[in-house]
């Protein structure tokens, strides 16, 4: 009996990339709308890239068809 491929979740791939260290990187939420409220080191801090929380990394790599 053949096994199916999973099929990566495009919604996920566009949303997160994988380094070549392993890590999974995201961006953050809350930096382009509203932004004439909020400081400028706010949305300094919020252009930069983060890593995903250990608790999600699992899902996150099923989503995109890496486990």
């Amino acid at each position: 009996m053949a096994k199916n491929k999973m099929k990566t979740q495009k919604s996920a791939a566009k949303r997160f990339r994988v380094t070549k260290n392993g890590k999974i990187i995201r961006r953050r939420a809350y930096a382009w709308h509203k932004t004439g409220k909020k400081r400028r080191s706010t949305l300094r801090k919020l252009k930069l890239e983060a890593e995903v929380a250990a608790c999600e990394k699992n899902r996150v790599l099923r989503m995109l068809g890496k486990k």
